[in-house]
């Protein structure tokens, strides 16, 4: 059994582990806002284990719905301190509990699609497992703007989603997944094996800055409404936005080299954004 304390303490580790920069990023809130953040993360993070890392996927999201659901009806493992944590925040705010399935259902695609034939297919992919976190997040963020912030959160989370998938080609290689769509690759003459090649060359670099353009343009929309949020959570979302968004200028700068090296936004970058934010 855990304390509502010890959830969160769970809930921070979890972050604090998988993404330092975000854990530093939200930190800044206050103690039942960043908590609220840790313990939602924490279920994404789940969500994200059990596709990615799990050993029958498909069986462990099928009662992984099931237990959400019984936790919606406030019944809950008060042995998992996820469920725990994630239960006081539903106590505290007013969730939009379907961001929460729509998560789910995204991440399902994953265990049956490792292709998306055209790039709206993959932007409604991105809006599942990406865009809902900006709307499981708003009720904490800005609760009284949730409404009017709604787009801008969504595309914040298909900005930063697509930028996940230009950085992490290689990685989802290796999960026999492509998330380049086949319409794109097709029109500027790039093959998959290509990608397994690893080669960079004019066509890849037309994909890559194709999706990126995308990416961007998402970025602008979130951008143009987040002045918007609440003095108190303005600063970590427009740091966590500008972290992400630098990612596709530091790709650039290392001329694409997304196969075999891994760059994030340098220390000296990142305090330079948290200094202009």
């Amino acid at each position: 059994m855990y304390s509502t304390e010890e959830a969160y303490k769970y809930c921070e580790e979890v972050i604090k582990h998988h993404s330092k920069t975000f854990y530093k990023t939200f930190s800044i809130l206050s103690k039942d806002e960043r908590r609220a953040v840790w313990a939602v993360y924490a279920f994404c993070r789940t969500v994200d284990d059990i596709v990615d890392e799990g050993i029958d996927p498909e069986r462990e999201l099928a009662e992984f719905k099931k237990v959400f659901e019984q936790f919606l009806q406030h019944t809950y493992d008060e042995a998992d301190p996820m469920w725990v944590a994630l239960y006081d925040v539903f106590m505290k705010y007013k969730m939009d509990k379907q961001a929460f399935h729509s998560l789910i259902k995204g991440k399902e695609l994953d265990l049956s699609v490792n292709r998306y034939d055209t790039m709206d297919q993959l932007l409604n992919y991105c809006s599942q497992v990406a865009g809902t976190v900006g709307l499981m997040l708003l009720p904490i963020l800005a609760s009284e703007k949730a409404a009017l912030l709604r787009d801008g959160a969504v595309s914040l989370g298909i900005a930063m989603q697509l930028t996940n998938i230009l950085y992490n080609i290689e990685e989802d290689l290796e999960r026999n997944r492509i998330y380049l769509p086949k319409d794109v690759m097709k029109y500027y003459g790039l093959r998959k094996e290509a990608l397994w090649l690893g080669r960079i060359d004019h066509s890849f670099i037309q994909v890559w800055e194709h999706l990126a353009e995308v990416a961007e343009q998402f970025y602008n929309e979130a951008f143009r409404s987040m002045d918007e949020y609440p003095i108190y959570s303005r600063i970590p979302v427009k740091r966590a936005a500008y972290l992400s968004h630098k990612i596709l200028s530091v790709i650039r700068s290392k001329r694409y080299k997304v196969f075999k090296e891994k760059y994030f936004t340098m220390k000296k970058r990142k305090r330079l954004i948290l200094v202009r934010t």
